[in-house]
């Protein structure tokens, strides 16, 4: 449906920071993305050459930033924003460094206004979930 370029235009992460690969599927609630970004040795997010679980509510923002565009058209970008809270974060594995094959990144819109965005997401592989929470965005 989009593919890395895509989402780097609608979004205003740029470089190695554009963490999502492609989208698969969105409607107007949902958004399901891939990604094997967290096997690269330039990915930002890397400490100490490891990418540590927590580094999944980054994935799940970048999910929730490029949902809102697709939803609003061919054209739409992303507007500015800052995650103010993460919450309900869980993940069972230490690392996503070390795991063989692409992400799956599920995000699921509870509250969308002008100023605040508000979604539940999902990082897994293979069907197992690895990390899930929730992400509180503040927009510009």
């Amino acid at each position: 449906m989009l593919d890395r370029a895509g989402i780097a235009a609608r979004i205003p992460h740029a470089g190695a920071m554009v963490l999502l690969d492609t989208v698969v599927a969105s409607d107007g609630t949902t958004i399901h993305a891939r990604t094997d970004s967290h096997r690269r040795p330039d990915n930002p997010l890397r400490r100490d050459g490891r990418l540590h679980a927590i580094a999944g509510s980054e994935y799940g923002a970048q999910a929730a930033a490029v949902h809102g565009p697709l939803q609003a058209g061919a054209h739409a970008v992303a507007q500015p924003g800052m995650v103010v809270s993460v919450r309900e974060l869980n993940w069972t594995r230490a690392r996503l460094d070390d795991i063989d094959g692409p992400l799956d990144v599920h995000a699921t819109c509870l509250l969308a206004t002008r100023q605040q965005l508000a979604y539940a997401f999902t990082l897994a592989h293979a069907g197992t979930t690895l990390v899930e929470g929730e992400v509180g965005i503040i927009l510009s």
